[in-house]
């Protein structure tokens, strides 16, 4: 077992004792000790928001705009959708965009390298990974990280660049490739760059787990620092009641940030492994289908594909961000063809994970799925033109 699948084996265990779903003495005490934990985490995260407020810290402004895109939570908002809806508007509006990324579990430079840029003066410095120049897209996902990898997929004219530090990426951007707005993936927490807008994805159909930051919940800092978003996007909303609620929760901490309501709307199914063949959903009603998942929250895509009359008759869920080999592939077709499967369905952001294969015994495809905006247009539309003439 190689040191990722034993990260991915731990997270996976420490979700199950959170969410309480193990219950054994051990599990109780662990989650004792969690709590309290999580109590230290706290108090550091606001004294570490404390000391930007106050200047000790000061975060640096590029010259240009920068529109931070985050959450409050570890994953599962949908946020890739929204950074990619943000950039191809601001792009056909006539902006330079950037989208600078930290490439979450991308494969990191090498011990050497590393040295090297550390006694090395500034001249010589490691720039930052270009996934995309704007034209081509220049590197694999397992070097460029899930999401910048389909960022730069998606996005034309639009550079994807990768770097823990975003200060000296979005220096790279403006300077290589003279661009005029930065935005920042996942930026939320990242202080060290001032943004111009401040963007908070919340997820309405699990808004903050159980209120607790790490490791006891999936928080990473407390809930009233919503206060500091402009602009707030509810993720996955269906309209419900329910929503009414959250939104007057969200009020007492922020009141002047406008709302927007939003939803996954999937789009199409597309061969993983040959981009030219497409599919409408209707193609999956009365299909019986294999699952195959290694995302924050598998349980949407597959309400997903029954909402589309399929009929799952496998499903296998992986950690998030799983970098699948080609042997449980192999062993996952094998297993749907014994369940009568008649193709394998996985998400987009599990396609560009997925391993090549010299033999396709079912076909797969992945799930298209893209940001619509159900309430909030003008806020919306209001957003964007705000950027644009700032």
């Amino acid at each position: 077992m190689n040191s990722r699948e034993l990260s991915e084996k731990l997270e996976q265990h420490f979700l199950g004792v959170i969410n309480g779903k193990r219950d054994s003495v051990l599990d109780t005490l662990t989650r004792a000790l969690l709590f309290l934990v999580s109590r230290v985490y706290r108090r550091a995260a606001q004294f570490r928001l404390w000391i930007y407020d106050k200047r000790i810290f000061r975060n640096k402004a590029l010259g240009c705009l920068v529109v931070s895109v985050g959450n409050l939570t570890c994953g599962g908002t949908g946020k890739t959708p929204v950074v990619e809806i943000f950039a191809k508007t601001l792009s056909q509006k006539g902006r330079r965009v950037a989208v600078l990324s930290r490439g979450y579990r991308s494969k990191d430079r090498s011990f050497w390298v590393k040295l090297k840029a550390k006694f090395t003066s500034k001249r010589h410095e490691v720039p930052p990974r270009v996934v995309s120049d704007g034209s081509n897209l220049l590197l694999d996902s397992a070097t460029a990280g899930d999401e910048p990898y389909m960022l730069a997929s998606n996005l034309k004219n639009v550079v994807v660049l990768v770097d823990k530090d975003r200060v000296k990426s979005g220096l790279f951007a403006i300077s290589e490739f003279e661009s005029d707005t930065l935005i920042l993936d996942d930026g939320f927490q990242y202080l060290d760059l001032k943004p111009k807008l401040n963007i908070l994805l919340v997820d309405s159909t699990h808004p903050f787990h159980n209120h607790n930051v790490l490791p006891m919940g999936l928080l990473r800092e407390p809930i009233k620092n919503i206060r500091r978003a402009d602009y707030i996007f509810l993720t996955k909303s269906n309209g419900g009641s329910h929503l009414r609620h959250l939104k007057k929760f969200l009020r007492k901490h922020n009141r002047r940030a406008e709302i927007i309501e939003c939803r996954h709307e999937p789009k199409y199914l597309e061969d993983v492994y040959n981009k030219a063949e497409r599919c409408d959903l209707s193609f999956l009603k009365g299909k019986k289908i294999a699952a195959l998942s290694g995302i924050a929250n598998p349980q949407s895509f597959e309400d997903f594909l029954t909402e589309f009359k399929a009929e799952i008759v496998q499903a296998r869920r992986y950690a998030d961000h799983h970098r699948y080999r080609q042997q449980e592939i192999i062993d996952f077709i094998n297993e749907s063809k014994q369940a009568k499967a008649e193709l394998i369905i996985t998400t987009e952001k599990d396609a560009v994970r997925l391993p090549r294969l010299d033999r396709r015994d079912i076909p797969i495809f992945f799930l298209r799925v893209e940001i619509g905006i159900i309430s909030g247009q003008e806020s919306f539309d209001q957003c964007i033109a705000r950027i644009c003439f700032l």
